[in-house]
């Protein structure tokens, strides 16, 4: 029998009923904010994603699964959602036609990553890419809308960190003091952070090896006044609508961040981050678009689900229609589906199945009520409706049973 691949996986009931909640939650809030949906293709020119992401990122150096496809074109597919988004938007000409956008996804994600616990090489992520303004009120928007997000799906025990990375102005002087820095420890980095000291030397304060030690005595980003007056206007709208702490060693993981960053974690150890982004105002201009500033974030839906846990979804109460004899099962089948078409959850059809076995499948589907129908019930035009909880009976005329039946759910 062929199996499945390593690193990828069959969601099956009742998971994918969360990922059925924490979608349905995200399209209420992001409608709300007057986002709109975007939908994304699942493959791209690999040169996207260099370009966007970044070179120097594990993401583009071994995780992304790329290919050449019969055009001899070098294609991969998505790793992220942000770089397509971008694409969409230079391609379609937002900038000129309509150039603030509130643009949403969601969709399945692939990295070549090592198999672990909450880690899988294809992935759900949610996202938001508000591209066009560059005012503080954006970034505080951004990050609020991903905490009522959080917070309709039941998730309770999160916190909140933000930062400011500076700009192209200050981040630079920054930059230098970081690798003079590190360089006086650097037989003691990790194989990865010698490789990013002279490329990306901010990335080493994101590594999970070399980051908790030297993050208490590095050098920390001096803001110019720009930086500072608006990292203080994101702040100041942020109080007293959500609880964050300043770190001032957040720095995300891409290269693309500039200015004000944040990550929304829940539980502990290394994959404890459930949700991040920041601000990229050069990522559209750096795409061969026009300078554009945004901001925005991914979640990820198996750590959102791991860190609310696995709560049972609210269900509506299920009739399942059983026929006792081929006779009736016509009259059944006609009763079953005309209640979906007034909206009532109807289950049944295994008409040719004994009555046992349909009784089985009537619990198994955590059906709450049975309509039952044989021959005596067919002469008499009446159904027989059974309680699971209680198990009562009662017998409902044909012309009564959605006005019964609807008082019952």
């Amino acid at each position: 029998m062929t199996k499945l691949v390593r690193g990828f996986r069959d969601i099956l009931a009742p998971q994918s009923d969360y990922f059925t909640e924490i979608e349905s939650a995200a399209r209420r809030v992001f409608k709300l904010a007057g986002a709109d949906e975007i939908r994304i293709p699942t493959v791209e020119l690999k040169e996207l994603f260099v370009k966007s992401t970044g070179d120097t990122t594990d993401i583009v150096q071994k995780e992304m699964y790329s290919f050449e496809d019969a055009g001899g074109r070098t294609l991969a597919l998505r790793p992220e959602g942000t770089p397509g988004v971008v694409r969409a938007y230079i391609e379609n000409n937002f900038a000129a036609n309509s150039p603030v956008q509130k643009l949403f996804y969601i969709g399945n994600m692939f990295r070549a990553e090592r198999p672990q616990a909450g880690r899988y090489r294809e992935f759900e992520q949610i996202g938001l890419e508000y591209i066009g303004s560059a005012a503080p009120a954006a970034d505080a928007e951004t990050i609020l809308i991903l905490k009522d997000i959080v917070t309709a799906f039941g998730i309770k025990n999160y916190s909140v960190k933000i930062n400011s990375l500076g700009c192209p102005e200050c981040r630079p002087a920054y930059k230098q003091e970081l690798v003079k820095y590190l360089k006086k420890d650097f037989d003691a980095l990790c194989d990865k952070c010698k490789e990013r000291l002279e490329r990306n030397p901010l990335r080493v304060l994101d590594c999970k090896i070399d980051g908790p030690r030297i993050a208490a005595n590095a050098p920390k980003q001096k803001l110019c006044a720009t930086c500072v007056e608006h990292f203080e206007e994101v702040k100041n709208l942020l109080n007293g609508r959500i609880d964050y702490t300043v770190d001032e060693n957040l720095v995300r993981g891409l290269d693309y961040y500039t200015r004000t960053v944040f990550e929304f974690q829940a539980g502990d150890g290394a994959q404890n981050a459930i949700a991040g982004g920041g601000r990229y105002d050069g990522l559209v201009k750096s795409m061969g678009g026009p300078q554009v500033p945004a901001v925005g974030f991914a979640m990820g839906v198996e750590r959102a689900i791991a860190a609310r846990g696995e709560i049972a979804p609210k269900t509506e109460n299920k009739i399942f229609v059983i026929s006792l004899d081929k006779t009736c099962n016509a009259k059944a089948f006609e009763i079953m589906y005309s209640l979906r078409v007034k909206n009532i959850c109807a289950d049944g059809g295994l008409f040719d199945k004994n009555l046992k076995t349909q009784l089985k499948a009537a619990d198994k589907a955590g059906a709450a009520y049975a309509l039952l129908l044989g021959p005596d019930e067919l002469a008499k035009n009446i159904f027989t409706l059974r309680d699971f909880k209680t198990g009562s009976q009662k017998e409902i005329k044909f012309e009564n049973i959605y006005t019964e039946v609807k008082s019952l759910l």
